[in-house]
């Protein structure tokens, strides 16, 4: 590919390049992608990537001295991402800016996991934000069960099960068809901040 979809600054090239030789493993580059992309909690990650371990949907660029394998899901959710490297008193440290991983977006192409996260996050918590409360995506199952976890005003409350069925589960099963059910994995033993007690 001509056009680098992530730009690394040149003093992140020296480094990831000085990383990687010292892993003395020939072929190897890194991974990168964004874990829970479309939500506030959205975080961009890089790893080794060793030849052969790349998903088949990835990208791969190559950059001056070694190559990035960009998760193929990942992609849109790393446009105009830019990651560089800082040195400081403790050596330094590789910081990963990436404006877009945290906007919900769903097109006609969208995942499942991409469709919850849109809808708890565009249409669910802005409700729960009036008692304090959140809630998030742990993990979908294989079965298309979604694992969720309240937080703030809602974790201990004593309506959540109502919240849950009448609100969450109605709300998600009406806009994302394939979902089979929905489950709560909050530790509801933790009453502090629960808007009804």
């Amino acid at each position: 590919m001509s056009e680098n979809l992530v730009t690394i600054t040149d003093d992140a090239k020296d480094y990831l390049r000085d990383l990687l030789a010292k892993q003395n493993s020939p072929g190897i580059g890194v991974r990168v992608f964004v874990e829970r992309p479309g939500t506030p909690h959205a975080e961009c990650c890089m790893a080794y990537c060793q030849p052969d371990e790349q998903d088949a949907e990835d990208i791969r660029y190559e950059y001056e001295g070694f190559h990035a394998w960009i998760e193929g899901k990942s992609v849109k959710y790393l446009e105009d991402a830019v990651i560089d490297y800082k040195k400081d008193s403790m050596g330094g440290q590789l910081t990963f800016r990436a404006p877009k991983s945290r906007v919900p977006e769903i097109g006609d192409d969208a995942s499942v996991e991409e469709r919850i996260n849109y809808y708890l996050y565009s249409e669910i918590n802005p409700g729960l934000a009036s008692h304090g409360g959140n809630v998030q995506l742990l993990e979908l199952t294989d079965e298309n069960v979604a694992i969720l976890e309240f937080g703030g005003g809602c974790q201990g409350c004593s309506a959540v099960d109502m919240t849950l069925r009448d609100g969450v589960e109605k709300t998600l099963k009406e806009r994302v068809p394939e979902l089979t059910a929905v489950r709560d994995k909050t530790d509801h033993s933790q009453t502090d901040n629960a808007y009804f007690k």
